[in-house]
This record gives structure tokens, sequence and C-alpha cells, in this order.
């Protein structure tokens, strides 16, 4: 299953946004805080519950200096996944977006598809306003 959150333009040097990214726990500020428990996070890795209690940890693969973080599933993820931050700069400003692939079976993909891009559209919507303060 793959999921593309929108596109968005942050007001911000495309080097500031990798920077404030690539510090996982940087990542617990873009979730919805009213459907997310138990965040933790160090600058490589993050861990959450959402909605059911299950966790969702994220690792860091890869880090390509203002161009990507690959991040993969933790061991106390449900499924096994990539997730994929890619931004470009655009004239001084940052584009953006969220790139998830995961290893779910039809049922699984009819459950959590719709809940997983409004969330990464959330994430993407959030870090613009990060910036905009």
């Amino acid at each position: 299953m793959n999921i593309k959150s929108e596109k968005s333009i942050i007001e911000a040097p495309v080097g500031e946004v990798y920077s404030f990214l690539s510090n996982a726990e940087n990542i617990g500020l873009l979730l919805p805080q009213n459907e997310v428990k138990d965040f933790q996070g160090d600058t490589s890795q993050c861990s959450f519950k959402v909605q059911g209690g299950i966790t969702i940890s994220l690792v860091q693969e890869e880090l390509e200096p203002n161009s990507a973080i690959k991040m993969k599933s933790g061991e106390k993820s449900p499924f096994p996944f990539t997730l994929v931050i890619e931004m470009s700069d655009e004239s001084g400003k940052t584009e953006g977006y969220i790139d998830f692939n995961g290893e779910v079976n039809a049922f699984l993909k009819m459950m959590v598809k719709k809940p997983l891009t409004t969330l990464f559209n959330h994430m993407t919507n959030a870090l613009k306003e990060q910036f905009d303060k």
C-alpha cells in the first residue's frame, strides 16, 4: 500500500526544514495531539500509540541532507513499512511531502488507508504551521 501526502510549501529554507525533521523527536510536534498518546523520541527514532492502543515506531534508516529522510518501521509496529519525507528547494522555500509504503493485507488496507492519509496530511500542514510561527 502506497500513500503520498499532499505537497506543502513551507516558508523556510530547505536546510532549516531538514534540520528540524532530521531530529525524530520533533515528529511529535507534528502529530495530532488529541489522537496520539505516549509519544517518545530521540534524535534517531520515535514511537507513539494511536487509536486502539496500536504502537507505531519509526527508526531513521537514511538521511539525505536537504533532500530526504528515510525511516522504517521499528520492532513495535504492527506491520513493516517505510516512510520517506521528501523535500526540495523552491526559490528559498521548501516543498515537501510524505511517501509511505506499507506491507499490509487487503483487509488491513481498508482499515488503515484513510486514517493514515489523514495523518500524513495533518503532519505536512503542522510542519507549515511550525515554520509560520
